[in-house]
């Protein structure tokens, strides 16, 4: 047996939570009702309550998923959009089965690795890989759930579109939030005449309370429901018109490009703790990093420890760090460099990562770590269950707000930044490429039990998504906590070094021990989760937040 690598208590475990999940399986799940008989979507507002329409109309949960999605392209402005970089999906089917969608943007083919050069603090010139046409790839977004559709769903195009129509034709309130992000992207918006015309008419930023409208863009989405396809966003007219904007602004992506696109069905990436199976979409979505920080807690028997010892937090935080040193110097595109994935969720990877996280804390000292500074945000998470015993979890993104703040004057189509999630140092395993899938941070996560999907959830909050999908799933399948408590949690942050940021909720014990092992603590809150739990025996449904 694997030693422990601080005191273990099984009788506290259970005591701390253990039996929730039981609860949640025996009938006793919170917050069901007759409104969610048909399934629950839960993520952006005004896309959940689509979505949730959906499933009362009979459409399954990928259906649901899909149309919800497509209205936040339109109304989550700052977020994600119809032109958005992309994402990533899981399904889960109730007879074991398990598939995900990977969308995620690709390079154009002129990209190359030293395309975005760096000044002497090491960051890109002029944040060209951020903002501005560079910044832009090959939009996935539309292509994703397509294909999700075509393979998963059970309704057309032509009809899940039809709300974002509405949406974009008649308008919806402008939330302060997004007033604000436009004021944030003013500078940007200036720059570009397309920009400029959407979102500072009479060269103002639109302001909070204001109707606003994106003509254009719903009539670019009849004409997508009209053919039930998408195929002209990426082989016809829309692609043309696209293409040319690209090239009038500097941009890189033509209509090759364009045609070149495909999204593509994948295999989950999975792991089995305590009689469950979390499955994560492949690279190139952030999730594998969730898996091994799973895989070494595992080895560490974690799930036996005492949690209210410190000793257990510093074990989760090196098992973290160790995951993300792996993150940042081995993982990119595995159509393009060659990534050690089944070794790095191996059992013997997973207890030698354990052996070192067993040093670290019986020494009470940090484990060597490594960080490249960067950040990233701007994303929105949907998680859906239908009565049918289906579940899916999407992530899908602009980058950070309004993405790469450039819009294809004549259609409203804001880009996302998707080249930026590349790292721009020449010879990396994430280095801009032709064709390569940018490495990214969405998790979307479904957990299994008895071959069921039980939950469906992720994370908005960029480079902080990963952690806290550890920090909720280690105490949902873990600690055997209901998603409601794993998520009530106090979350934790790090990204290889010293630095560890505590959300609200840490005892000044934990922050006292914890600064005297070496992490330098800085306060700031978790990535923001929802997600579905179904209770196997009732049918009945739990959402968070």
């Amino acid at each position: 047996m694997t030693a422990k690598p601080f005191t273990s208590s099984r009788r506290r475990f259970l005591q701390a939570g253990g039996a929730a999940w039981l609860l949640l399986q025996s009938g006793e799940a919170q917050g069901a009702d007759d409104r969610n008989a048909a399934g629950l979507v839960i993520g952006q507002p005004q896309g959940a309550e689509v979505g949730a329409q959906i499933l009362r109309d009979g459409g399954n949960a990928v259906d649901a998923t899909v149309a919800a999605a497509l209205v936040s392209g339109v109304v989550a402005l700052p977020m994600c959009g119809i032109g958005g970089y992309g994402g990533h999906l899981v399904v889960g089917w109730p007879d074991g089965r398990a598939a995900a969608v990977d969308f995620n943007s690709t390079a154009p083919a002129a990209a190359r690795e030293d395309m975005f050069p760096l000044a002497f603090d090491g960051k890109v010139r002029d944040g060209i890989n951020q903002y501005g046409w560079l910044a832009a790839g090959v939009p996935g977004t539309l292509a994703g759930l397509q294909l999700a559709i075509d393979r998963f769903g059970t309704r057309s195009l032509s009809q899940l579109i039809e709300p974002a129509i509405r949406f974009a034709r008649d308008g919806f309130t402008l939330t302060d939030a997004a007033a604000t992000s436009i004021r944030n992207a003013r500078g940007q918006f200036e720059r570009d005449p397309g920009s400029a015309r959407l979102f500072l008419p009479e060269g103002q930023p639109l302001a909070a309370g204001a109707i606003f409208r994106n003509p254009l863009l719903a009539a670019m989405l009849v004409q997508l429901a009209n053919a039930n396809s998408v195929d002209s966003f990426y082989r016809g007219e829309f692609a043309r018109h696209i293409a040319r904007e690209f090239q009038k602004h500097g941009g890189l992506v033509t209509e090759q490009d364009l045609a070149s696109y495909e999204a593509r069905q994948v295999d989950p990436l999975s792991i089995e703790w305590r009689g469950a199976i979390v499955y994560t979409p492949p690279l190139t979505a952030g999730g594998l990093s969730v898996l091994q920080t799973l895989s070494t807690l595992k080895s560490l028997a974690w799930d036996e420890s005492d949690p209210a010892d410190p000793k257990s937090t510093q074990a989760r935080v090196e098992a973290m760090r160790l995951a993300w040193h792996d993150r940042l110097t081995l993982l990119g595109d595995p159509e393009g460099v060659d990534v050690p994935v089944i070794r790095l969720l191996s059992s013997e990877y997973a207890d030698a990562s354990a052996d070192r996280v067993r040093q670290s804390v019986r020494r009470q000292r940090l484990i060597e770590g490594t960080t490249d500074g960067r950040n990233a945000g701007g994303t929105i998470h949907l998680s859906a269950a239908d009565s049918n015993g289906i579940m899916a979890a999407l992530t899908l993104t602009h980058g950070e707000g309004f993405g790469a703040r450039v819009t294809v004057d004549g259609l409203g189509l804001v880009l996302g930044h998707g080249m930026s999630r590349f790292d721009p140092r020449p010879g990396h395993p994430n280095s801009p490429r032709a064709g390569r899938r940018p490495f990214n941070n969405m998790c979307p996560t479904i957990v299994f039990r008895q071959q069921r999907p039980v939950a469906a959830l992720g994370a908005t909050g960029g480079r902080r998504i990963p952690n806290t999908l550890v920090d909720v799933l280690s105490h949902l399948v873990g600690r055997g906590r209901s998603l409601p408590e794993a998520a009530q949690t106090p979350r934790l942050h790090t990204e290889g070094d010293a630095t560890l940021r505590l959300a609200a909720g840490w005892s000044e014990a934990d922050r006292e021990y914890l600064k005297r092992v070496g992490y330098q603590i800085e306060r700031g809150a978790g990535a923001n989760l929802n997600g579905i739990a179904r209770d196997l025996e009732t049918g009945a449904f739990v959402a968070v937040p």
